[in-house]
């Protein structure tokens, strides 16, 4: 009993029934115009009420035409909003596109076809069975004047079965409802919302965008920790060389100015390309070809064997930002002068960066973590550059030989990259 006074206590039977009398009145106007070309032809016999007809046959040909007004006429925000708020249907977004594509436009005109088609019915039923329920319900008190059951039932016991017969149609009606409304709203995602098209474009889309902002985390970590490295580094040395040696502490302070503004260079372009600005490419991406500044900003010396130049522009770019990298962790972690060493060979790029430890106890585990966890951080400067060259399906190998830490990283020149 319980399972079948349910639906009547339900507040989305009623929202699902408003959503069904929405759909019946906008199928009104195709059952006029149907009952006027069927009254034209002579298919369809004179009524008391000409422009409102029950009959099946026009009601069958009129969904055709509703489903071709569907494909063209702009009913899916509407459609999208009875079905969110009143069958409280769960419809991703679709995607953003210029235009709506033909498969987009079927699957709205089915949907506006069957909303339309359910909702006539269930509204005439509406309609016509409510006033019948009432009246059976009033019919021990009234009894059956007009002869609506074959026979003239008069007030009283006679008509006492007449309140039950008329909870029973009312019932009835509300799980009908309830079973028509329950059907659209799991018919809502699939016809008004993405295809499945269009959701692996969507996750594909997410991918991309998550791989970019990942390139982009990796960007600015490598940019403004090497600044800020720099920045420390050369700042302390100026305040020591400050009055023995003002040209050395100059050029420190020079350091620190030029890692500066390329650093803020580097994060206003992440931060436009992350706020999809129009002009978030505007500061271009740094390559090997911008090595010399940063050999500037480091004091290391370098040893370059090939065409800089020649090199594939994402082999360039990842190869400046490993570079800036192993500068970084040599500079903040190391002891004594940093050496970097590039060469171009005929299938692939070397690099490699080296300098003292600053203390033996660096020694230990060199080879199982990151960069600046063997020297004494907690970053992922090893990490990052290894997960650089898997993506170019190069290589990196880091670790301590004696008292020297290296960092080499091979990377090849042709191949298939991301």
């Amino acid at each position: 009993m319980r399972r079948i006074l349910a639906p009547l206590a339900d507040r989305t039977t009623y929202l699902r029934w408003t959503c069904l009398i929405l759909g019946g009145a906008l199928a009104m106007p195709y059952m006029m115009v149907g009952t006027i070309l069927a009254a034209l032809t002579g298919a369809l016999e004179a009524r008391a009420y000409p422009l409102v007809s029950i009959d099946p046959l026009v009601f069958a040909a009129v969904l055709p035409l509703i489903g071709t007004t569907g494909l063209f006429l702009p009913v899916r925000a509407l459609e999208l909003t009875a079905a969110r708020g009143l069958l409280g249907a769960r419809v991703d977004p679709a995607p953003h596109r210029p235009g709506r594509t033909w498969a987009e436009r079927r699957r709205t005109a089915a949907w506006f076809t069957l909303h339309l088609g359910a909702g006539a019915v269930m509204a005439g039923a509406t309609l016509a069975l409510v006033p019948f329920a009432v009246w059976l319900i009033l019919l021990p008190v009234f009894g059956d004047p007009l002869g609506f059951l074959g026979g003239h039932l008069a007030p009283g016991w006679d008509s006492a079965w007449g309140p039950a017969a008329g909870v029973a149609t009312l019932v009835l009606l509300v799980h009908a409802v309830s079973g028509t409304g329950a059907l659209l709203a799991r018919l809502a995602p699939v016809l008004l919302g993405p295809s499945p098209a269009d959701r692996l474009a969507a996750t594909e889309e997410r991918a991309r965008r998550l791989a970019v902002r990942n390139r982009l985390a990796r960007e600015l970590h490598d940019s403004v920790g090497h600044a800020l490295s720099v920045v420390t580094v050369q700042a302390g040395a100026a305040g020591l060389l400050l009055e023995r040696d003002p040209e050395a502490a100059r050029a420190a302070l020079d350091a620190v100015e030029e890692s500066a503004r390329a650093a803020l260079e580097d994060l206003d372009h992440v931060l436009g390309v992350l706020r999809e600005e129009a002009g978030g490419d505007r500061v271009p991406v740094r390559t090997l070809a911008d090595l010399p500044e940063l050999l500037r900003s480091t004091g290391a010396a370098a040893e370059i064997d090939g065409d800089l130049a020649a090199l594939p522009a994402l082999v360039s770019r990842e190869a400046y930002r490993m570079a800036q990298e192993a500068l970084t962790n040599a500079i903040r972690h190391g002891a004594g002068a940093v050496r970097l060493a590039v060469a171009v060979r005929d299938d692939r790029l070397e690099l490699s960066v080296r300098n003292r430890l600053r203390a033996p106890a660096s020694h230990a585990g060199a080879h199982g973590r990151g960069h600046g966890d063997e020297r004494g951080g907690g970053g992922r400067g090893l990490a990052g550059m290894r997960e650089r060259a898997a993506l170019l399906g190069g290589a990196v190998e880091a670790g301590a030989t004696g008292e020297e830490w290296r960092v080499t990283a091979r990377l090849p020149l042709c191949g298939e990259h991301p």
